[in-house]
């Protein structure tokens, strides 16, 4: 009976032993919040390509929590949204363009920040400088090639020379995008006119308000724009009008061309900085990052819809979507 007792209390102390190895492996799990403002194909490329990366650079389920939060198009929720994963104490916040990066550097200053596609972290106050990051965060930004993507304009439809502005002004990147466009139009002889929506409700009346009076459009990296940006193609379309973008993925939802961001490659930049956080460099050894590498894409679909021919000396450079 003595031995029974005996060998019954040591499988309860083997178990007590195996249940807190448990816990302290669980313990072990970093938290890593990914925070989007809303859902737009652009956006949802960038939280799936660092998710994605994220794993494959080691920090899989078994390593880490990773909580994905979508502000759903309310900016003024992303507050409440940051703040309620501060409060779950994570290792590290991860927010995906300029006004979710800041909310979560008012949120916090000692939670580390990765931020990605803010295209003016300096403007937008989340660092002084991108080789100064003395604060809590650092983070990738996605500044266009403005300048480039009119030049492009010049070769694809030479003679398009007003130009329309769709962009939501109270987007940052948005605001300092179309400042340049502006500057470049106005150095080289180029007219715009300009309509600004506050939600994707405004973006057909917009679109459409102007179709007539320019001869083809411009919206640089704008979330709101982005996440209607079907049916800001079709109205431009109906129109024979082309859209110049700032970033590949509206072109693949119907956009005309850009030579713009490539979020996979902005998004490996994002976790890779992340990553190298999560493994203790300290965020003031990580200064701001720009894209690498920009993306040259044309939908040929929409370029037959508005019957624009791509001429033969550039269809080497660019990539085609759109068949």
């Amino acid at each position: 009976m003595k031995k029974l007792c005996f060998i019954l209390a040591a499988i309860f102390v083997a178990l007590s032993f195996a249940g807190c190895s448990g816990d302290k492996n669980e313990s072990k799990k970093v938290k890593i919040a990914i925070v989007q403002p809303m859902e737009h194909t652009s956006l949802n490329e960038i939280r799936d390509t660092i998710v994605a990366e994220l794993k494959a650079k080691g920090f899989d389920e078994s390593k880490a929590e990773i909580i994905l939060k979508n502000a759903n198009g309310d900016s003024s929720m992303l507050p409440t949204v940051i703040n309620s994963i501060v409060a779950e104490n994570v290792d590290i916040i991860i927010p995906i363009a300029t006004s979710t990066a800041q909310a979560a550097a008012s949120a916090t200053d000692r939670i580390p920040i990765v931020f990605a596609a803010v295209s003016d972290p300096i403007a937008a106050g989340l660092v002084t400088a991108f080789d100064k990051t003395d604060k809590n965060i650092t983070g990738v930004s996605d500044a266009i090639a403005v300048e480039e993507i009119f030049k492009l304009a010049g070769k694809l439809t030479p003679d398009a020379k007003t130009f329309g502005f769709i962009y939501n002004a109270s987007e940052p990147n948005s605001n300092s995008n179309i400042a340049r466009a502006k500057a470049y139009c106005d150095a080289n002889g180029l007219q715009y006119k300009e309509v600004t929506v506050a939600g994707t409700a405004d973006i057909q009346l917009a679109v459409t308000s102007i179709a007539g009076e320019v001869d083809a459009f411009f919206t640089p990296d704008d979330n709101t724009v982005a996440s209607a940006m079907t049916t800001y193609a079709q109205v431009a379309i109906d129109a024979k009008k082309p859209i110049y973008v700032g970033a590949d993925s509206m072109v693949k939802d119907g956009g005309f061309a850009t030579v713009g961001i490539d979020y996979i490659k902005l998004s490996k930049q994002v976790a890779d900085m992340a990553a190298k956080v999560l493994n203790g460099t300290p965020i003031k050894d990580l200064p701001v990052e720009s894209v690498k590498e920009y993306s040259k894409i044309i939908n040929e679909k929409t370029a037959e819809a508005i019957g624009v021919t791509i001429p033969d000396d550039i269809k080497s450079e660019f990539t085609f979507v759109g068949k």
